[in-house]
């Protein structure tokens, strides 16, 4: 391989490590607290509240279900508002970000109740 070559396939992961840990730290600073609210909420614990357990809950399902290629595409007029551009490095964040955070968000309230 060339060395121009060399530094495209770099480039390329360093930017997929990039997007990997700071969409992770995202989804993560969003998740942990809506899955501690889901399990606080829940009936039966601490600050049972049904109405907005199943309100959380069900935004959580509805994110999770949506496929990551149809959530990327209808979240382009939202990323655009947020980082300025919809491709790129920093607009792929936004996606992945909000993409994982329903995921982790679940993680931590089943990890809640065990």
């Amino acid at each position: 391989m060339s060395e121009p070559m060399i530094w495209l396939l770099v480039r390329g992961v360093w930017e997929t490590l990039a997007m990997t840990f700071v969409s992770g730290f995202f989804g993560f600073v969003i998740g942990l607290p809506v899955g501690v609210l889901l399990y606080v909420t829940r009936p039966g614990q601490i600050i049972a509240n049904a109405k907005l357990y199943r309100t959380i809950s069900a935004i959580v399902n509805i994110f999770r279900s949506i496929p990551f290629i149809i959530l990327l595409v209808w979240m382009i007029p939202f990323t655009r508002v947020i980082v300025g551009t919809s491709i790129g490095l920093q607009a792929a964040i936004v996606p992945l970000t909000v993409g994982a955070a329903p995921f982790i968000a679940r993680m931590v309230e089943n990890a809640l109740l065990e």
